[in-house]
C-alpha cells in the first residue's frame, strides 16, 4: 500500500500531538485520507468509522480519550467528504455512487494499518453511517476482535408516509438525472453552520458544538451539506438489505440516545434484540452524538466502550 503525507489540522482536532494524516488511493483510482494517533501504552488500535459529513479532525478529542485508556486510534475520511476526493463538482452535496464503494475504502485503510505497523488487535467504533458500513465489513470478516457502534445507521428515521415518498422521490431523481440534487429541506451548508446550537439534533454540549462550529470555520474546505437524492436511495437500500441479514459471531456493544431524531431507533432495537453476542445502551439526555455530548456522558461511554475491549484482547 502505497502512503504520502496528507494534511493533518491539529489547531482545530486537539487529539494527542502526534496526530498523522496519509493519503491512499483505492483499488478503484480514489484518494481518501486517514489519520492515525498512537498512545503511550498500547493494548490494540480503534477502527473509527466516522458517519456522513465528518472527516478525521472531528475525532481527535475521541482519540485523545482513547489514547489514555490505552489504544491506538485511526479514522478515514470516506469517499466524497472531509479531504478524500469529492465525486460532484457541487462538493456540498454528499454523494457516493454505491454503498459497497465504501468496503473499497476499508480495504485500503486494512493495507496501511499493516504498513503502520499499529497495535493488535484491533476494535470497531462506528457512528451513524460508518455503522452501516461497519456492520457490512463486519459481515465480510472485517478482523476486530470486538465492536462498538454508536447511533448506527441501521435505518433513517422518517414517518410511514414519508418512506415510500423517499423511495420513489430518491429513485425517480436518480434515473432523470438529477441523483446529485440536495435532499429536500436540506442545505448546501454544512449543518453546524447552518443551524444553531438551541434545539440542534447532535448534542447538548455548547462546548462539543463549538468544537464542530470552529473546526468549518477555520477549514471550509472539509464541510459537506446535505445528502444527495443519489445518496438518499442509496442509503435506503442498503439500510434495507442490511436489516434481512443475521448479525455476525461478534462482541458487540451499541450505544443509543434517548433523544434520537437522525437514525431510526426502532432499526437499532431490532437489531440488537437479535443480536447474541450484543448489549444496546440507552443513554439519557442524549442525542445523536454520543460521544461528543456533555463530559459525564462522554466519559462514561469511553470508560465502558475500553473496559469492554478489554475483555476481548486476547479473542480468538
Amino acid at each position: 500500500m502505497e502512503m504520502h503525507p496528507a494534511p493533518f489540522h491539529h489547531d482545530v482536532a486537539e487529539g494527542p500531538e502526534n496526530g498523522t494524516a496519509h493519503w491512499l488511493t483505492t483499488t478503484d483510482g480514489v484518494r481518501i485520507r486517514i489519520s492515525h494517533w498512537r498512545a503511550p501504552s498500547e493494548k490494540g488500535t480503534v477502527l473509527l468509522f466516522p458517519g456522513r459529513t465528518e472527516y478525521v479532525e472531528k475525532y481527535g478529542r475521541t482519540a485523545e480519550a482513547f489514547a489514555k485508556r490505552g489504544y491506538a486510534m485511526v479514522a478515514i475520511d470516506w469517499r466524497g467528504q472531509g479531504l478524500a476526493d469529492r465525486l460532484l463538482e457541487d462538493r456540498s452535496s454528499g454523494f457516493v455512487e454505491n454503498f459497497d464503494d465504501y468496503q473499497t475504502d476499508i480495504a485500503a485503510v486494512l493495507s496501511a494499518l499493516e504498513a503502520l505497523d499499529l497495535p493488535k488487535p484491533y476494535f470497531l467504533v462506528a457512528h451513524s453511517m460508518g455503522g452501516a458500513i461497519g456492520l457490512r465489513a463486519l459481515m465480510a470478516g472485517l478482523p476486530v476482535n470486538a465492536a462498538m457502534f454508536s447511533a448506527p445507521m441501521w435505518g433513517i428515521l422518517m414517518s410511514a408516509v414519508m418512506r415510500p415518498a423517499a423511495w420513489a422521490m430518491s429513485w425517480t431523481s436518480k434515473r432523470a438525472g438529477f441523483g446529485h440534487k440536495h435532499t429536500p429541506g436540506t442545505k448546501a451548508e454544512t449543518y453546524v453552520l447552518a443551524e444553531p446550537f438551541k434545539d440542534n439534533t447532535l448534542t447538548h454540549d455548547e462546548d462539543m458544538f463549538r468544537y464542530m462550529q470552529k473546526q468549518m470555520q477555520t477549514y471550509p474546505d472539509m464541510a459537506l451539506g446535505g445528502p444527495s437524492m443519489h445518496w438518499l436511495h442509496e442509503a435506503l437500500k442498503d439500510t434495507r438489505e442490511l436489516a434481512g441479514m443475521a448479525s455476525p459471531d461478534m462482541p458487540c456493544l451499541t450505544f443509543l440516545g434517548d433523544q434520537e431524531q437522525i437514525v431510526d431507533p426502532s432499526a437499532i432495537h431490532s437489531r440488537m434484540a437479535n443480536w447474541p453476542k450484543g448489549e444496546l445502551v440507552l443513554v439519557e439526555n442524549a442525542e445523536h452524538e454520543v460521544l461528543m455530548e456533555l463530559p459525564a456522558t462522554r466519559e462514561a461511554i469511553h470508560d465502558q466502550t475500553a473496559a469492554f475491549f478489554d475483555k476481548y484482547l486476547d479473542r480468538a
